[in-house]
């Protein structure tokens, strides 16, 4: 019975202060994934070289002192570890969300609640490669990351008008 009942619900049907609450919490949440943009947009200004740049390493000459230094392994395993945990407790909350709005149909809902996992994965693990492999990995990480976030901005703008606009029949 809850199942079905689970399985029915629609997000636009919830009592109108839990649809405020998750709204509020989906922009809070946003402002929080932006502020890490603006970072990234600050540390790598968004391009290929930049990015190498800033994991692998500045190069300088001999008695010059390097912009960036290399990422040590273990500041990589942390954020690896940091961005990876965190990233997906934000998936896994918003594609839970996401499962139950009324405006996309099972298979877009799905590939919107999956994609963002594996970005999270080849984002992160592209990094690795930057470091220690070649620097056209850079290419991955920001093409990845550029899903990864198209998707979270994408769910949330649907998971807003749902709650807000979209009214139950």
């Amino acid at each position: 019975m809850i199942t079905h009942q689970m399985k029915n619900m629609k997000l636009n049907e919830l009592d109108k202060n839990l649809r405020w609450f998750l709204i509020i919490f989906i922009i809070v949440l946003a402002i929080g994934v932006s502020v890490g943009l603006v970072y990234i947009n600050l540390t790598t200004h968004m391009s290929p070289e930049q990015t190498y740049e800033h994991i692998a390493g500045s190069q300088a000459g001999e008695y010059e002192i390097p912009d960036n230094y290399p990422k040590s392994l273990e500041n990589l395993l942390l954020t690896t570890h940091v961005h990876v945990i965190s990233f997906a407790f934000i998936f896994i909350i918003m594609g839970a969300l996401f499962n139950f709005n009324s405006i996309l149909p099972d298979r877009w809902k799905l590939f919107l609640m999956i994609e963002p996992l594996f970005a999270i994965l080849t984002t992160f693990g592209s990094i690795w490669g930057i470091r220690y492999i070649h620097p056209a990995f850079s290419y991955v990480t920001i093409v990845s990351g550029v899903l990864m976030y198209l998707s979270f901005y994408l769910v949330a703008v649907i998971l807003i008008i749902d709650l807000a606009y979209k009214k139950s029949k």
